[in-house]
Order: structure tokens, then sequence, then C-alpha cells
């Protein structure tokens, strides 16, 4: 004899069907985003929220607005900088070959005072 079972046909965890058990749905509010690629994003908001003046684009991850002819421009990707460039935009070459000078003649001096340098 097959064993019967009270929830055959369902997953567990399911919870109780239909829109009329489980109350209404909030009042909703699609609002429609382009990007510089034209691509369209349609996020849904609660009726009452605030809705922003931009969204990230889930395709492309440029910003969106809301104005389809004049979407926000890509951000601007600077180059990346290493360590000597950040440098050099707070230093003159005076100043360098100053702060140089200083450091190689306290090392030189103890140097000359028998002290072990590494």
């Amino acid at each position: 004899m097959v064993g019967g079972s009270a929830i055959r046909g369902s997953r567990v965890g399911a919870g109780p069907m239909g829109e009329a058990e489980r109350g209404d749905a909030a009042p909703r509010l699609h609002v429609s985003y382009f990007c510089s690629n034209a691509h369209e994003t349609r996020p849904a908001f609660a009726a009452d929220a605030q809705i922003p003046e931009t969204w990230d684009c889930p395709r492309c991850g440029l910003p969106a607005n809301m104005d389809e002819h004049n979407p926000p421009p890509p951000p601007k990707i600077l180059p990346y900088k290493t360590h000597l460039a950040y440098v050099k935009e707070r230093r003159s070459d005076a100043e360098a070959a100053t702060i140089l000078a200083d450091a190689l003649s306290h090392l030189r001096a103890r140097r000359a005072a028998g002290e072990v340098i590494y």
C-alpha cells in the first residue's frame, strides 16, 4: 500500500496560495531610467517613496536618469598614478634635490660615526 501524505504536491516552505490569502500588494510605481548606452531600466518603487534622480544601469553600470533624450555622460576615468607622480605633484625638483642632499648628509654622518647602516 502506498503511504499518503498531507502535503503531497507542495514544496517544503510553501506559503498559502492566491493573492486573497496573502493580502493586497502595496501600490507600486515603475520609473524608467536611461543610460548613455541607450539601455532602459524600470525599477519599481513604493508609490509613496522618494524617487531618486539617478540610477545605476544594471546592464553596463553607467549612471542613468529619467531624461531619455539627455542621459548623463559616462564618468571620466583617470589613469592610474604612481607614487612618484603624486610626489612630483607636491614637490618641485629643487625641493627634491634639497631633501635628497639632507638625507645623504645624515646617512654619511651616521656612517662616519661608525654606526652600522642597512
